[in-house]
């Protein structure tokens, strides 16, 4: 009874702990997910000429969606309570005084940088028939995503996903303490392209893919092509992985300036009608 006694404060702290992690994570999803579907949906008269796909998701694709993205944010936040409890001991230097900025930025291009490289890599590893199935294939399910999407996935591959996250903070935490807002920024940045890359909708302007201001970037029809025809286009924020491996879809740019310059087309038919 004892034993009992002093192990129930615990298991209450961890379950306060995990309930907590779970908020958090779940909190940063709706943000996203829900933040870009709504939005959509108010300008849904002005982009509907810049839907990628000529099907439209279903009401069961984005329950089903969202639901595994739920299950996603229980394993997500798991590796978040990691990563808090390295914070805690101290393996992760934090800055706690006043940000440096200089020091802020380059912590987020090296975290935004960082994790595409990953991405890009553990992505295509989860292409390979041994994983696929297994892993991958879930998200794969969602064949006209939605911004829903962003989270969903089968439970290794969630582990994959976030498994960087602490591994990227002490790698850069001990070349300098990691500036929280530097993480904060970063983790917004990382659901908002999630949730616009799976959104459907080609909002960047004509000649985005081909200017190299802009080309290095992905775009919504970047990672749209990866869910219909998913041999190409494995990069998350770039392009230049796919580029330098030759796997960014032959006709990326032809598909992307078809849905570019679809505006112009519609509203004229619109408007002779």
């Amino acid at each position: 009874m004892s034993v009992l006694s002093s192990l129930t404060p615990a298991l209450a702290t961890i379950a306060q702990q995990i309930g907590h992690a779970v908020e958090i994570e779940f909190t940063r999803y709706l943000i996203g997910a829900a933040g870009v579907a709504v939005l959509y949906w108010l300008i849904q008269r002005w982009i509907e000429p810049r839907r990628i796909q000529a099907g439209k998701a279903s009401f069961a694709d984005r329950r089903r969606e969202f639901r595994r993205s739920v299950e996603t944010i229980f394993v997500f936040s798991l590796v978040n309570l990691l990563t808090f409890a390295m914070f805690r001991a101290g393996w992760l230097p934090v800055n706690r005084g006043a940000p440096d900025i200089g020091i802020m930025v380059a912590q987020i291009i090296a975290m935004v940088i960082m994790h595409d490289a990953w991405f890009y890599w553990m992505h295509r590893s989860l292409h390979l028939k041994v994983l696929f199935r297994r892993a991958h294939a879930t998200h794969h399910v969602s064949r006209t995503p939605t911004s829903w999407a962003a989270y969903s996935f089968a439970p290794i591959e969630a582990i994959f996903e976030s498994i960087y996250v602490p591994v990227m903070f002490l790698i850069i935490s001990h070349i300098v303490p990691i500036q929280p807002w530097a993480a904060f920024i970063f983790l917004g940045h990382q659901i908002a392209r999630n949730a616009v890359g799976h959104s459907g909708f080609e909002l960047a302007w004509p000649g985005f893919t081909r200017s190299p201001l802009t080309g290095w970037l992905t775009t919504t029809t970047h990672h749209d092509l990866h869910h219909t025809e998913g041999r190409y286009n494995f990069g998350l924020y770039f392009t230049w992985w796919d580029r330098m491996m030759g796997t960014e879809h032959p006709k990326y740019h032809e598909r992307f300036d078809a849905v570019a310059v679809r505006p112009e087309v519609v509203t004229n038919r619109v408007d002779l009608a």
